[in-house]
């Protein structure tokens, strides 16, 4: 299902996160809930959520009726860490 989902991702919503230099990751799919973080730009914006309902669980609930739920996991993810220490070191973060 995972691979469904992915390809779901690349046509339907990673277009539109890139859009606001954000981008989703895939963490798991089990008994039919899917979990990911957002990446990038959009990872802590304040509409995640609001993302999440109109595009994300949209776009897979539509294309993908096994699922059962899809659900953001918020926590800070690796690559706004790496961000944020370069802006702290005065570098220009890429992105």
């Amino acid at each position: 299902m995972l691979a469904r989902i992915e390809q779901v991702l690349e046509e339907k919503v990673r277009p539109d996160l890139a859009l606001h230099r954000g981008n989703i990751r895939s963490l798991d799919c089990t008994d039919g809930v899917y979990r990911f973080q957002l990446t990038g730009q959009c990872a802590g914006c304040p509409s995640a959520m609001l993302t999440t309902e109109s595009l994300i669980r949209t776009a897979l609930m539509e294309n993908i009726p096994a699922l059962k739920d899809v659900v953001l996991v918020n926590s800070v993810s690796q690559e706004l860490l790496d961000q944020a220490r370069a802006i702290l070191r005065g570098e220009r973060p890429c992105g």
